[in-house]
């Protein structure tokens, strides 16, 4: 039972391995990518360029330590992906560049600033994904695939939502069925978002909803079935299951494509009950077809009985034909009680088959006999 566990588990975080839950659980209000970098990058020529067509640009030496310090405020919002970091930066900032340097660096600070806090907001959106965006604390929109710009402070992601059709794997553990039988039963539904909106804001965490809410409806139809019932009719439980969860989450613009049984395991000594039980039943069912095998040979013997009982020659030649058919096949002799050879009177018999296929061969035969006789 512990490996079936274990082993139900790993399944478990494979198939449900997307990170689609809640930002704040994980990240912060965005994610600084390469994207980000790039943009942020762009800025920071951008503040070069206008930096040297005001002023003259200082030594190749501080154009270094100002690229190489942009560069590490980059790698630690990708560390660390908070709005307060990015404010942390931006101080910076303002308290590196117009301080430290001799040349007046304002126009680069403000540039560098801005591209700090406008980067973290640029992302590419996958096409099977919807982001739901808040401002404000409130619901601002849903937004597709593409290029999302946020608004620096003003904008949070409120969740990253997957679309596409998703797996999830749930059991019900030592669950009684209706007739008293522990079985444990795992099962797999397949389910997708149509609303990301819904399921962001009316479920706090939309997968854990959907896999308590199938595994309590597995549990519920195995207390209201029998054993046979649930290895017999899966298909049929699987939709109940499937209409029953669905109607909870489709509220959360959450729909249950299908409910499929993966294995029902039962205790080991119910097994050899069982097994005893379908070979007794499979016994039975063997003889009665035995028997009802005898009872139309019975019909069939009385009925030839009734047939030889007027014709006894016809009896002989069948008992004949037993013997030679029995001497042919077997190839060795065939023991027959004398009182069955004076019954079936072979001599006279054989005569008697003889002379009637002679007499229909050629009719001259009776009469050419009987003429000398009429003489003597």
């Amino acid at each position: 039972m512990t490996e079936h566990k274990g082993k139900r588990q790993a399944v478990s975080r494979v198939i449900g391995s997307n990170d689609d839950s809640p930002v704040g659980k994980h990240r912060g209000n965005f994610r600084f990518n390469t994207i980000s970098a790039l943009a942020l990058g762009v800025f920071l020529g951008i503040g070069f360029g206008l930096q040297s067509a005001v002023m003259t640009l200082p030594e190749s030496e501080v154009v270094a330590q100002i690229a190489a310090g942009v560069l590490s405020g980059a790698v630690l919002l990708f560390i660390l992906p908070y709005w307060p970091m990015v404010i942390a930066l931006v101080a910076v900032t303002w308290a590196t560049l117009p301080v430290l340097f001799d040349v007046d660096l304002q126009l680069l600070a403000g540039v560098i600033s801005i591209g700090f806090l406008l980067s973290p907001g640029l992302e590419v959106i996958s096409q099977w994904d919807k982001i739901v965006v808040l401002r404000l604390g409130k619901f601002h929109k849903v937004r597709g695939p593409g290029l999302l710009l946020l608004f620096p402070l003003l904008d949070a992601v409120a969740g990253y939502v997957d679309t596409r059709i998703r797996a999830t794997d749930f059991s019900a553990e030592m669950s009684l069925t209706r007739d008293t039988v522990p079985v444990n039963i795992d099962a797999l539904a397949f389910w997708m978002i149509w609303d990301a909106e819904r399921a962001i804001l009316e479920v706090q965490d939309f997968k854990e909803a959907v896999t308590l809410s199938a595994q309590t409806a597995l549990r519920a139809s195995i207390g209201a079935n029998d054993l046979s019932t649930l290895l017999s009719e899966r298909d049929r439980l699987g939709d109940e299951i499937k209409q029953i969860v669905d109607a909870k989450t489709n509220p959360w613009g959450i729909s249950i494509l299908s409910v499929e049984f993966k294995e029902i395991l039962i205790p080991k000594e119910l097994e050899d009950a069982l097994s005893r039980q379908a070979q007794a039943s499979r016994e039975r069912n063997s003889r009665i077809i035995l028997s009802s095998a005898e009872v139309e040979i019975a019909k069939n013997f009385t009925k030839a009985a009734d047939d030889y009982r007027d014709d006894p020659v016809a009896l002989q030649l069948r008992a004949m034909n037993m013997i030679y058919e029995g001497i042919r096949n077997k190839g060795g002799l065939v023991l027959v009680p004398a009182s069955a050879l004076e019954n079936m009177n072979l001599g006279t018999v054989l005569g008697a088959k003889v002379y009637s296929d002679s007499s229909a061969a050629n009719p001259t035969i009776g009469t050419a006999d009987a003429g000398p006789q009429s003489t003597e």
